[in-house]
C-alpha cells in the first residue's frame, strides 16, 4: 500500500487555506488509500522565535483540529512530531549528507534571512536547516507521498535528493518520496492582500479566515474581501487575483469549476455572499466536532500516545538502518544476567 506523510505547523491557529489546500484531501481520500501518517511538526514552531506556552496550546488545537476535520485514527496515525525521538535522530544524520549551499537556497529561508538582515538581526540556525529536519520526517516512514502546498513543494524536492544522495553512497535506504498537490484552492490566498498566501504564521488579519472562526466573523471578512477594477466577473489569476480567488474559494467548497462560477455572476456583492455561506457551511461540521474533542480531551491524548507509539515502531527499523549505513557503531546490548546467579 502506498504511504503518505504530511504534516501541520503548530505557529498559528489553522486557516481555511490549511483546511481547502491539505486537511480535506487528507480526510476524503489519502487516508481512505494508503498507509497514512499525518503530524504536528511541533519542532518546526522552534525556528522563530515563540512563546513556549502558545506552542503547546496550539500544538493541541491542531491535533483536535486534525480530528475534527475527519481524520480517523482507525485510518491513520495522528501524532506530534516531537513525541518520536527518530525524527531527531534522522534529522542530523541528513545534516552530513546535505551542504551548505542548498540550504542557503531554500525560498524560505532566503525570505525570512533577507528581512531580519533589514532589521538588524539574523535568523535561528534551526531555520536554515530545518528543511533537513523535514525530510527526516518524510524519510524516516519510507512515504511515497507527501501531500504538500505549492510553497512546499521545493523542500520535498530536498528531501528526494538527499535520499538519492544517501542510497547511492551506503547503499539502499530510503525510498524517494514525490510530492502530491492539490487542484482548486491549492493555496488559497489572503482575502486582503490576494497575491500573498492565506498564513496561519501571520495571526491576526481581516483577510485570513481561521477554522474556528464565527459565522458572522466569516462572512464579514469574505464581505470586505478585496477585488479588483472593473465591473465584470471573470476569471483571470494574473489580471484580477482578487476576485480569482474568491472564485477558487467558492469553487473549492461547493465543488465547481471557477471559471464557470464566473459566469453565474453579475455583481461582486452576490458573489462574497454566496462564498461566504460556502465556507460557513463547510466549517460548521469541522467546529461542531471542535467542540466535543475539547469536552473530552482524554480521547484526543489517547489517539495522540497511540499515533507515536505507532509512528515510532515504523520510523526506527529505517533510521537505524540509515545510523548502520553511514557508519555509526550499534549500541552495545546490555548484559543479560541469569536469573539463577
Amino acid at each position: 500500500m502506498t504511504r503518505v506523510f504530511s504534516g501541520v505547523k503548530p505557529t498559528g491557529h489553522l486557516t481555511l487555506g490549511n483546511y481547502l489546500g491539505a486537511m480535506r484531501k487528507w480526510v476524503t481520500v489519502d487516508q481512505h488509500r494508503s498507509d497514512a501518517l499525518f503530524c504536528v511538526v511541533d519542532l518546526h514552531a522552534l525556528t522563530v522565535d515563540h512563546d513556549p506556552a502558545r506552542v503547546r496550546r496550539l500544538s493541541r488545537q491542531t491535533a483536535s483540529l486534525l480530528l475534527a476535520a475527519g481524520l480517523d485514527p482507525e485510518l491513520c496515525t495522528v501524532f506530534v512530531q516531537s513525541h518520536v525521538d527518530e525524527h531527531a535522530r534522522l534529522s542530523y544524520v541528513l545534516e552530513c549528507v546535505a551542504t551548505d549551499g542548498e540550504m542557503r537556497r531554500m525560498i524560505q529561508y532566503k525570505e525570512k534571512a533577507a528581512r531580519e538582515r533589514v532589521r538588524g538581526g539574523s535568523v535561528r540556525l534551526s531555520l536554515l536547516t530545518y528543511p533537513v529536519l523535514m525530510a527526516a520526517d518524510i524519510l524516516a516512514y519510507g512515504a511515497d507521498e507527501v501531500p504538500v502546498g505549492d510553497d512546499q513543494a521545493q523542500h520535498v524536492e530536498l528531501a528526494r535528493d538527499l535520499a538519492v544522495r544517501f542510497n547511492q553512497r551506503y547503499g539502499h535506504t530510503f525510498v524517494v518520496p514525490r510530492a502530491t498537490l492539490p487542484g482548486v484552492a491549492a493555496r488559497v490566498m489572503n482575502l486582503q492582500e490576494p497575491t500573498s498566501k492565506m498564513g496561519k504564521s501571520d495571526d491576526v488579519g481581516p483577510g485570513i479566515v481561521y477554522l474556528l472562526d464565527e459565522p458572522e466573523v466569516v462572512r464579514k471578512k469574505v464581505a470586505r474581501a478585496v477585488t479588483d477594477s472593473g465591473r465584470e466577473v471573470v476569471y483571470d489569476r494574473e489580471a484580477r487575483p482578487g476576485l480569482a480567488n474568491l472564485l477558487e474559494i467558492l469553487a473549492a467548497c461547493t465543488g465547481g469549476e471557477p471559471a464557470l462560477l464566473a459566469g453565474g455572476y453579475d455583481s461582486y456583492g452576490a458573489l462574497k455572499k454566496d462564498t461566504a455561506e460556502a465556507v460557513v457551511e463547510v466549517l460548521r461540521p469541522v467546529q461542531e466536532r471542535h467542540k466535543e474533542l475539547c469536552a473530552d480531551p482524554g480521547y484526543v491524548e489517547g489517539v495522540l500516545r497511540e499515533g507515536a507509539d505507532k509512528a515510532r515502531a515504523m520510523a526506527r527499523p529505517t533510521v537505524d538502518a540509515a545510523y548502520r549505513a553511514i557508519g555509526l557503531l550499534p549500541p552495545v546490548p546490555e548484559t543479560v544476567v541469569s536469573a539463577d546467579r
